[in-house]
């Protein structure tokens, strides 16, 4: 989900499972007072979730701008036959090490 679509999300009702870890942060004060706003403008969402949101939006909108780097092996040809290679960039390691954590932390998750 993009962060420009978070307004919108924050309307509607909804529960993904939440991890036990806690991640304590600490704001700046221009990014204290944007929070603070938003928790005025919705006032039945809560601090942690507006947070648990933006982590997310932004953790989506920076994994979908890691670049592809192409390697040597031919994983797929497109519609016209041209190869595809598979992604030896930053993205399949982002993707392993989060199903890694994932499975750490909800065993249940296949």
């Amino acid at each position: 989900m993009k962060a420009s679509a978070l307004m919108a999300h924050w309307q509607q009702e909804y529960g993904d499972p939440v991890a036990e870890h806690h991640y304590p942060v600490s704001l700046n004060i221009k990014d204290a007072a944007r929070v603070e706003a938003l928790l005025d403008m919705f006032p039945g969402l809560s601090r942690e979730r507006l947070l648990a949101d933006l982590v997310q939006a932004a953790l989506n909108d920076l994994t979908s701008g890691f670049p592809y780097v192409a390697g040597n092996t031919i994983v797929a040809r497109d519609e016209e036959g041209f190869p595809l290679y598979e992604d030896i960039g930053p993205t399949p390691t982002f993707l392993a090490l989060s199903r890694k954590h994932r499975a750490r932390m909800d065993p249940g998750q296949h």
